[in-house]
C-alpha cells in the first residue's frame, strides 16, 4: 500500500511561504526577540538552507512553521502559509492533521528522539495509525517500505528491535524513515547529521537530496556547516541574532558571498593547501545575547566594515546586482 501525497501548493507554486514571522520568548528579565520578522519561500522539490551560528533562530523559525513554540515562548506576529493555508492561526487539533503528516520533522538527535522501550516496529505503525485509518498489517508494509527506501537491510527483522540495538548512523535513518511515513510535502531538519562521522553525515545528506528528487519533497535543512548546505541544498538563508542577513542561491551565496557575516563563516572552512599548523579563521567576538542585541545592525561590534550608519540604523533586506538578497549599509 502506498500513500499518494497531496499535489496542492495553493495556486501560486509555493509549497511553504514564511511571511515576517517574529517569535518572541516571555522571560522574567523581558521579551526578547528569537524570531525578528523572517521571510523566505520554498517550492515543491526544492532544498533550502537554514545557516548560523548557535543562537541565530534557525531552530526556533523551524519549530514556528510546525507551531511547536511551547511557553514561554510565543508567535507574536507573522504567517506561515502551507500549501495555501494559513497554518499558523490553526488550532493544537488542527495542526495534529498537519504536523507528522504532511509536514516532518527530523530531530539532531535520534536517541531523543525515538523511544527506548517500543521497538521500531511499534513507534512506525502508531505514527501511521495516528494519520490514516488502516490495518496494523497495512502500516507495517508501509513501514518496511520506508526502511527500504533509506537503505536499511533486512527491514522485516528490523521492526522487532529496539533503538539501542543500531548505530548512530542506522539511527538517524529510521528518524529519516518515520518521517517519510506518511509521505509529506515538506520535511525541516534540524541538525540531522550532528555526532556522526564524516562518511555517514555524507551519506544521510546524500540520502536527503535523493529522496527530495524522487518524493518531491521541500526540504528546509538547519545546521551551522555550510560545506554541508553547499553540497545538498539549492539557496541558502544567512539568519543572525534572529533574521535573515542574506538569502540567495547556493552557488552565489558560497561562491560571491556578500554580507561581512557570510564571508566570516566562509572563510572559517578548512580551505584546501593550508600550510600544516596554521590557525583557521576565524570571526571575532559571539552571537550577541538576546537580552542585549545591539542597535542598528546586530552584526556590526564584530564587524570589520562597520560605519557609524551601522550602529545606528537597521539594515533592510534588499536586493543587490549578483542576484542576493542582502543587509547591509557597507556592500
Amino acid at each position: 500500500m502506498k500513500i499518494q501525497p497531496q499535489d496542492n501548493t495553493g495556486g501560486n507554486g509555493k509549497l511553504l511561504e514564511v511571511q515576517d514571522l517574529t517569535v518572541k520568548f516571555a522571560m522574567r528579565k523581558g521579551t526578547l526577540p528569537a524570531v525578528n520578522g523572517v521571510s523566505f519561500s520554498l517550492g515543491r522539490g526544492e532544498r533550502m538552507g537554514l545557516v548560523g551560528e548557535s543562537g541565530a533562530g534557525k531552530s526556533v523559525t523551524g519549530f514556528a512553521i510546525l507551531n511547536l513554540i511551547s511557553k514561554p515562548g510565543y508567535i507574536e506576529s507573522g504567517r506561515v502559509v502551507f500549501e495555501g493555508q494559513d497554518i499558523s492561526a490553526l488550532s493544537y487539533d488542527e495542526m495534529r492533521h498537519i504536523r507528522g503528516n504532511r509536514i516532518s520533522m527530523i530531530f539532531q538527535d535520534p536517541m531523543m528522539t525515538l523511544n527506548p522501550v517500543l521497538t521500531i516496529g511499534t513507534q512506525m505503525v502508531e505514527t501511521l495509525q495516528a494519520h490514516r485509518n488502516i490495518s496494523r498489517k497495512e502500516a507495517e508494509e508501509i513501514a518496511i517500505e520506508k526502511l527500504r527506501k533509506v537503505y536499511i537491510p533486512s527491514p522485516e527483522k528490523r521492526l522487532q528491535q529496539y533503538p539501542h540495538e543500531f548505530s548512530g548512523g542506522m539511527r538517524q535513518r529510521i528518524v529519516i524513515a518515520i518521517a517519510l511515513l506518511t509521505s509529506p510535502s515538506l520535511i525541516v531538519a534540524d541538525e540531522p547529521t550532528t555526532a556522526l562521522d564524516v562518511t555517514i553525515q555524507a551519506e544521510i545528506m546524500a540520502l536527503l537530496e535523493e529522496l527530495c528528487e524522487t518524493e518531491n519533497m521541500g526540504l528546509i535543512l538547519i545546521t551551522h556547516d555550510l560545506a554541508v548546505v553547499s553540497q545538498v541544498t539549492q539557496k541558502i538563508a544567512v539568519m543572525y541574532a534572529g533574521r535573515v542577513i542574506e538569502m540567495g542561491l547556493t552557488e552565489d551565496i558560497i561562491g560571491h558571498p556578500l554580507h561581512p557575516y557570510t564571508k566570516g563563516l566562509i572563510n572559517a572552512l578548512p580551505q584546501a593547501g593550508t600550510n600544516k599548523g596554521s590557525r583557521l579563521a576565524q570571526i571575532p567576538g559571539v552571537m550577541p545575547s538576546l537580552y542585549s542585541i545591539p542597535k542598528g545592525c546586530a552584526f556590526h561590534p564584530r564587524c570589520t566594515m562597520c560605519s557609524s550608519l551601522c550602529t545606528t540604523e537597521l539594515p533592510t533586506l534588499s536586493s543587490r546586482e549578483s542576484g542576493n538578497l542582502v543587509a547591509c549599509h557597507c556592500v
